[in-house]
């Protein structure tokens, strides 16, 4: 693999995942019947909801990052460009937002502000199931050239990739990636204009 882009923001203190953050717990049809946290929905196998952003440029590459070892789940495995828990009481669109100002420092707008082809575009959504972790997920893609500023409590790198190279690297290794990133590829890949 090439060298990857990104020098990685934030803290360098090892700490990881807020085990006590609040999720809303959803039922089959993604409607809140409660709230847990983060430690116990992930040990439980709770329905929660999550987003997941594929940051696609102007030739066609996707940004993928490689999870900060201190990640809860699937620490060290490549992702899509940035992926985040719906928290307790949020929303899919604002939390795709925040997601990318706080794992790529990617500053959006909210919806009706600024320029509508920066905006994440809803490209899917998916229903909990084992392959997601039991997440409800809605997919976006996001339109930019970067550069990012990475943090480094979230992602240890993070680089371009042509879908070609995503599909043979999937093929080859795809122990590399977090189950939802397997399960997702497939799915986005056509629809992203890559």
């Amino acid at each position: 693999m090439r060298g990857c882009v990104g020098e990685g923001g934030g803290s360098d203190d090892g700490v990881g995942q807020d085990l006590n953050e609040l999720f809303d717990v959803v039922d089959a049809d993604d409607r809140v019947i409660g709230r847990a946290p983060r430690g116990e929905v992930h040990a439980r196998g709770l329905r929660h909801r999550a987003v997941h952003a594929f940051v696609v440029n102007a030739t066609g590459r996707v940004f993928l990052h490689q999870r900060s070892l201190t990640k809860d789940t699937f620490p060290g495995r490549w992702n899509s460009s940035c992926a985040g828990h719906v928290g307790a009481g949020d929303d899919y669109d604002e939390t795709m937002r925040r997601e990318l100002e706080e794992e790529l420092g990617l500053h959006v707008p909210a919806a009706g502000f600024g320029d509508p082809a920066l905006q994440p575009q809803r490209l899917l959504k998916i229903e909990a199931r084992p392959e997601t972790g039991e997440e409800f997920v809605w997919v976006y893609r996001v339109a930019s050239e970067g550069p990012f500023a990475l943090n480094r409590d979230e992602i240890q790198r993070g680089d371009w990739f042509t879908p070609a190279e995503i599909d043979a690297w999937l093929a080859r290794a795809p122990e590399e990636f977090a189950t939802s990133f397997v399960f997702l590829w497939p799915l986005v890949r056509s629809q992203l204009g890559a």
